[in-house]
């Protein structure tokens, strides 16, 4: 059968080169079509965030372009979003929580929109024309309204949360499209590029560096840009009355720093380590990811933790040495190396934790190995060994004590087992292969086999995902 239809294409082929006609191939069932243009899917179906981010096209920059009256509490603000196709589309969805929408434009031109999704955070763009794969395109809108303050499963708030003369802009793990129209996803990194109006003297400090300041009738716009992409959730333009002090590593890192005037006497100690803590993580990791470092110290007592925003940790206080030790850590690990699904966030917390230790240790005190020795002291009933760092039942588990605790045990346990030469060349071989990047717990596991050349299956089952403290490993 095949023989015969190449003989028959062939004779074809010959005879119309012979009458000097143009051979056109017939369409057939089997021949070449695009395909029919189809709505890109409401979610990734990341298991605890399922309409969190948005399928059929991929993010490459957000331009943003807001303003904040904290006396209102309104934002306003115009985005422009760069993006390609990754398949047909008929019409795709963007995260955005509450705010109203005036109006959105693809490639130009106005397109039609719509709010929906059970969770409220969808917003649907239907094009004029369809979209192609692989066709690069623009979404321009414009949106007005209070920003939501997002309470998580576990009854954290995130999102955009006021403060007494500002706003803290904290997105992990969902409050990112409380103030910006987004692909929501960890997966989806992009360049990222804010201007943020203010009263004047008000300070917006944002991810990055800062391109320009400009102050006119009363009010100061701050840009700021990224070099590198960056997950959503560590998206930040914070704003309030802040003191500012601009500095440089020892290696000429740019160092921004930004605290609330109550908190400066009470945070100066520890700010001051932060050229110290990145030179050390350099020598454990490998180079500093970004272009620039710093913090935000507010007073937002309301928010309750800090978050490892990209460039620039946030502080809802003035923070002690091993916070600074983790939120410096995760520029490393959790936003340069950034999980592809919130299940695997012991790959950011457990190795920030572990951080902290190796900072304890290398500044006098207890030893990584000391730190494990204290824990795995405490019984089997204890909640540090229950739900396993990698084998969570939901969303509110995602910050629990054994994410942290019993992640940096599972690192510390995998040092002795494989041995600290191999561990250092892991480590280093984990941030070197997946600079800015994502990451899976089975990337891991299978370049911690291939670094030590040991059988590793049974020791991260037992540390990772059996939910009881483990005995022999």
């Amino acid at each position: 059968m095949v023989s015969a239809m190449v003989t028959r294409h062939r004779t074809t082929a010959a005879l119309a080169l012979a009458l000097g006609l143009a051979l056109v191939a017939p369409m057939g069932a089997d021949a070449a079509r695009p395909a029919d243009p189809t709505p890109g899917a409401s979610g990734v179906g990341d298991p605890f965030f399922p309409h969190g981010g948005n399928g059929g096209y991929d993010v490459a920059s957000y331009q943003l372009d807001l303003s904040y009256q904290p006396d209102t509490k309104t934002l306003a603000g115009k985005e422009r979003i760069s993006a390609t196709a990754t398949q047909t589309l008929s019409s795709f969805n963007l995260d955005l929580r509450g705010m109203d929408v005036g109006a959105v434009w693809v490639n130009h031109q106005p397109a039609r929109f719509s709010r929906d999704g059970t969770d409220g955070q969808e917003l649907t763009v239907t094009p004029r024309k369809s979209l192609k794969k692989n066709q690069r395109f623009t979404v321009s809108l414009s949106y007005a309204g209070t920003p939501e303050v997002v309470t998580d499963a576990d009854g954290s708030k995130e999102g955009w949360v006021p403060t007494a003369d500002g706003a803290l802009a904290v997105g992990e793990p969902q409050g990112s499209p409380a103030w910006f129209a987004v692909n929501d996803t960890p997966a989806d990194k992009a360049i990222y590029d804010v201007s943020m109006t203010v009263p004047e003297g008000l300070t917006a400090v944002g991810n990055g560096s800062l391109v320009s300041q400009r102050t006119r009738k009363g009010e100061t716009t701050f840009r700021w840009r990224t070099r590198n992409p960056m997950a959503s959730y560590l998206a930040t333009i914070t704003l309030g009355r802040f003191e500012v002090t601009r500095s440089r590593t020892p290696d000429g890192l740019p160092v921004y720093v930004a605290v609330d005037p109550a908190l400066v006497a009470a945070s100066a100690p520890v700010v001051a380590k932060i050229p110290d803590m990145v030179a050390f993580f350099e020598e454990q990791f490998g180079p500093y990811p970004f272009e620039i470092v710093g913090a935000i110290v507010d007073d937002a007592p309301e928010v309750g933790y800090a978050l490892e925003t990209q460039t620039k940790p946030v502080f809802d206080r003035a923070p002690d040495e091993a916070t600074m030790a983790h939120e410096l850590a995760h520029q490393w690990f959790g936003d340069s190396v950034t999980l592809s699904t919130w299940p695997d966030i012991w790959l950011n917390e457990g190795f920030a934790t572990y951080a902290e230790w190796l900072w304890e240790q290398h500044s006098g005190g207890a030893t990584t190995a000391d730190q494990f020795a204290a824990l795995y002291k405490t019984p089997a009933t204890d909640e540090i060994w229950n739900p396993a760092p990698n084998a969570l039942a939901a969303s509110e588990q995602l910050f629990s004590t054994p994410v942290y605790n019993r992640g940096a045990m599972t690192l510390e346990a995998l040092r002795v087992k494989i041995g600290d030469k191999n561990f250092s060349r892991l480590l280093r071989s984990w941030y070197a292969d997946n600079r800015n990047g994502n990451v899976t717990t089975a990337d891991f596991t299978a370049l911690a086999a291939k670094v030590s050349g040991q059988d590793l299956g049974a020791f991260f089952t037992v540390w990772l995902t059996t939910p009881a403290k483990p005995a022999t490993w």
